[in-house]
């Protein structure tokens, strides 16, 4: 039986379920190969995949059939992507060079400060309660992928879900936690 996948994101748009694993299954490992050439790094990769997919999922509404959905996905991957970048580009990196042929350099340095490390733990105190509010499998998983760094293979290999589960249900998390964020703030 084929599979319409315009039909499967006309689904997504009402919010099946379903629908959302289909096309997550479909197009995972094209947009994870995409990234993975561009990063070079496997966590990378899956990182701005997941958030490519948690993204495309929030503005399927918008999304125009003329267009080739893996073409939408791929321009939706870039932008994760460079704001990837942005955030981890340090501000300034450059040398300055001084009479007497000395050379000083100027390089950032990304060791947090005292008052930095005390705003980092009090927003991790703060999110680590936001988590404690989400269901204990989605607890679970948002711990074992952001605290404990397994890669979506280890985790589904510890909590004994397929891969695309493992998937969904990050997907789920981050989104179930970003609300509670939301509405914090």
């Amino acid at each position: 039986m084929a599979i319409n996948l315009l039909q499967e994101i006309e689904k997504a748009k009402q919010g099946n379920q379903s629908a959302y694993t289909l096309i997550l299954d479909t197009y995972w490992n094209e947009v994870y190969r995409f990234m993975l050439q561009r990063t070079a790094d496997e966590s990378d990769a899956e990182d701005v995949t997941i958030e490519t997919f948690a993204k495309a999922f929030d503005k399927i509404h918008t999304y125009d059939s003329q267009f080739g959905f893996n073409t939408w996905l791929i321009a939706i991957a870039k932008n994760v992507h460079i704001d990837l970048i942005r955030k981890t580009k340090p501000e300034f990196n450059y040398a300055l060079d001084i009479s007497d042929d000395k050379t000083a350099y100027r390089i950032a340095d990304s060791s947090p400060t005292a008052e930095d490390q005390l705003i980092l733990d009090q927003n991790l105190s703060e999110l680590l309660k936001y988590i404690k509010k989400l269901k204990p499998d989605h607890q679970e998983i948002i711990q074992l992928r952001y605290f404990q760094e397994l890669s979506y293979n280890e985790i589904s290999n510890q909590i004994d879900l397929p891969l695309s589960n493992v998937k969904i249900k990050l997907l789920r998390a981050k989104k179930l936690l970003a609300e509670i964020i939301q509405k914090k703030q």
